[in-house]
């Protein structure tokens, strides 16, 4: 019991230790991440290391290879070199054009891209690795389903936007989406036999439609249809059906179906922390099929160590939150679904190829976006890239940012 002589009560301080107090560096953090040219700086930043680093890698995983076919060990780099000039190009080159055009062109763009997927069929087909998913265009190859995800995740942000107000009916999120545009795709790709690429198509679907706002209940019957035609099309192919079988303990069948799997994981528990170094690689003398492509992960984990994988993964996750942030943050839908489908196109093929090279999936044939060598694969990925920047610079808060800081005087 207190008297008027006692000394007043204070109610308890706010506990102000180490646990309880917030970081000055946090503080900093989130008012950076909030402004309007984060996402700007964040995919340049991300998306032109990814790609430096791409290169040197794609030197140093094919020089052996490249000297053993050619002559040179710098055949295969230079081709890459070549195919980034190109995609550069092509970012500035759209970067010039008003945005309703490289809208309309997607529409243009879409029934040439199934043109070519069926032709990969025919006489001008090359088989590469069991798929048949290769065109030859004179002394040039492509992979026309590498063409096909950038142009479906394009079209279909058009069809959304065109759409906006319709979107509560569920027919107007399938049709023509779903049904027959990418339903379509994705039968033309596994008729190259090429589940990989269909894989990453489904992911791009399922993605629109859940930011579209599909109903979460057919989900579950959507997965559970795509789940059985995966049961379908893994035990009609006896290769699939090998890969499926040993992907998780690669050593049952070592000299066989383990082969890659198990060197890539040579090749990774060989990398340590700090890395052999760059060009110091083991595996990429012959014992690793598809080091400078599918399997280019694990020759960056064996010459830069654990620290060049998570440097890589910690730029594709940059990427990631700087296009969600995009996406959220926009009053543009176009901009809202193109930037969605592009960072789970991107972010889902690299999860793909970094859990075949980790043992976590079986081995489909994904590359590393950015990383692993081909043309038909760095071109579209740097122009997808090269729209996320251009995306995040002409939104209205960030425009006027740089505008401000072009009046400031020097």
């Amino acid at each position: 019991m207190t008297t008027l002589d006692d000394p007043p009560v204070r109610p308890p301080r706010p506990w102000s230790g180490r646990r309880g107090r917030r970081a000055p560096w946090a503080d900093a953090l989130q008012r950076t991440l909030q402004r309007p040219l984060t996402p700007y700086y964040l995919l340049l930043a991300a998306s032109s290391l990814l790609m430096v680093i791409g290169l040197v890698m794609v030197l140093s995983a094919s020089s052996v290879y490249a000297y053993r076919v050619t002559g040179d060990s710098y055949t295969v780099v230079r081709r890459q070199l070549m195919w980034a000039a190109i995609a550069v190009v092509g970012v500035l080159v759209v970067s010039r054009i008003p945005m309703r055009v490289v809208r309309m062109l997607t529409w243009l763009a879409l029934p040439v891209v199934a043109v070519l997927l069926g032709l990969t069929q025919t006489g001008l087909g090359r088989e590469v690795g069991g798929n048949t998913n290769w065109l030859a265009l004179g002394p040039v190859q492509i992979q026309p389903s590498e063409l096909a995800k950038l142009t479906i995740v394009l079209w279909a942000a058009d069809v959304y936007a065109r759409k906006e107000k319709m979107l509560g009916n569920v027919r107007h999120m399938l049709v023509p989406v779903v049904f027959p545009v990418v339903a379509g795709m994705i039968g033309l790709v596994l008729w190259q036999r090429d589940l990989g690429t269909a894989l990453v198509f489904f992911a791009i679907a399922f993605a629109l439609l859940w930011v579209v706002g599909f109903p979460v209940r057919f989900f579950a019957v959507a997965l559970s249809v795509v789940g059985v035609a995966l049961l379908v099309l893994t035990w009609t192919s006896a290769e699939r059906m090998r890969r499926i079988t040993n992907f998780a303990n690669p050593f049952e069948d070592f000299h066989d179906a383990g082969w890659q799997p198990a060197h890539g994981l040579f090749a990774l528990s060989s990398g340590g922390v700090l890395g052999q170094g760059i060009g110091a690689s083991q595996q990429k003398w012959g014992d690793l099929p598809e080091a400078h492509t599918d399997f280019i992960f694990a020759v960056l984990g064996e010459e830069l160590g654990l620290v060049g994988t998570v440097l890589v993964l910690g730029l594709f996750l940059t990427i990631a939150v700087a296009g969600v942030r995009l996406a959220t943050s926009t009053e543009d839908p176009f901009v809202r679904y193109a930037s969605f489908g592009i960072v789970v196109w991107l972010l889902g093929q690299a999860m793909i190829n970094v859990g075949m090279v980790l043992t976590l999936l079986p081995v489909i044939g994904i590359p590393l976006p950015l990383v692993s060598y081909g043309g038909s694969a760095l071109v579209p990925s740097l122009v997808a890239l090269g729209l996320l920047i251009l995306f995040a610079r002409r939104e209205p808060a960030a425009a006027a940012a740089l505008a401000a800081r072009r009046r400031v005087p020097r």
